[in-house]
């Protein structure tokens, strides 16, 4: 690994095979802990300093045409990415078991412009994600996972400008199947995303859950009790990077790392050729529980304006 082995290091020790570290694991835990703390001050001190997001370039703008700009748009689009994926395991030799396709859609319809109160508006998503075992005999669809729910969004302006929004989710996830392969959970979840500067986002997102599944009472051991990310979109508008740490339950810095990097195919279009990598637990509900750690390529299909997570 050479130099570059420190980036490796943040990364969960389970995935030893491809990050084979020079450092021992006193050191790795420490280079994770001053990775999060220093994370955790860029965004502080970032969202401090943070340029604004122009909704127009009009100094005629108030807080009132801010809200009338984001009340015309259309009520119904993307919510997070949609995508289509394919690829392998990390650090084995490749087979039909441990190779596959993901891919996932999600939407959202506003149902309310920003008339409710504190200028709120309240919204439905949808969204589904399914692992397709293609590589095995027969094509089995290996797990699906709905995850449908209702928000309410604060936008937050400051200085009549965008800077960001806060949400209240209500949701539900669940596989759709029953007796031992039965998977579900409800979260009310508190999410906020800041936009620093038109090109780079931070998200944040914490959930208090209710485990209605006999077959899942330890998901938060895996799936995580809150997440945390950054968006950034090229000067050019042409590459966009995108990195979300999720904290599993513990006292531990143990988590699931997703890392996502598309190139816009062409310039006025949202679809993206994308590299996508995840690693760590809960990928998918059905093996929730089982450590994974792969690379996937495919077709990437992005929100307008910054992505939902």
């Amino acid at each position: 690994m050479g130099k570059w082995g420190w980036i490796l290091g943040f990364f969960p020790k389970n995935s030893v095979n491809l990050w084979a570290l020079p450092f021992g694991r006193k050191k790795r835990n420490y280079m994770t802990r001053l990775f999060i703390a220093i994370l955790i001050s860029v965004c502080c001190f970032s969202a401090a300093h943070a340029q604004i997001v122009d909704v127009e370039q009009s100094e005629k703008f108030n807080t009132d045409s801010v809200l009338r700009d984001f009340d015309n748009r259309p009520f119904f689009g993307i919510y997070k990415d949609n995508y289509f994926v394919g690829g392998t395991s990390i650090g084995t030799k490749p087979t039909s078991h441990n190779s596959d396709v993901k891919f996932q859609v999600s939407i959202s319809q506003r149902l309310t412009k920003s008339v409710l109160p504190f200028n709120t508006y309240a919204f439905l998503f949808y969204s589904q994600k399914c692992m397709w075992n293609v590589f095995e005999k027969s094509l089995p669809m290996r797990d699906f996972n709905f995850n449908p729910g209702l928000g309410f969004t604060k936008l937050l302006i400051s200085k009549n400008r965008l800077v960001g929004k806060l949400t209240l989710m209500i949701e539900h996830e669940s596989n759709g199947r029953d007796k031992m392969y039965d998977r579900s959970w409800n979260k009310l979840s508190f999410a906020g995303n800041i936009y620093l500067t038109p090109n780079l986002m931070i998200h944040g997102k914490y959930w208090l859950t209710y485990i209605d599944s006999k077959q899942n009472k330890d998901i938060l051991r895996y799936n995580g009790i809150y997440q945390t990310g950054i968006q950034v979109l090229s000067p050019n508008q042409r590459w966009v990077f995108s990195a979300t740490f999720v904290k599993r339950k513990g006292w531990n810095l143990n988590g699931n790392t997703i890392v996502d990097i598309g190139w816009r195919i062409r310039k006025k279009d949202n679809q993206f050729l994308m590299l996508h990598y995840y690693n760590g637990y809960g990928e998918n509900l059905l093996d929730y529980n089982k450590f994974h750690s792969r690379l996937r390529i495919g077709l990437l299909i992005k929100p307008r304006f910054f992505s939902d997570f």
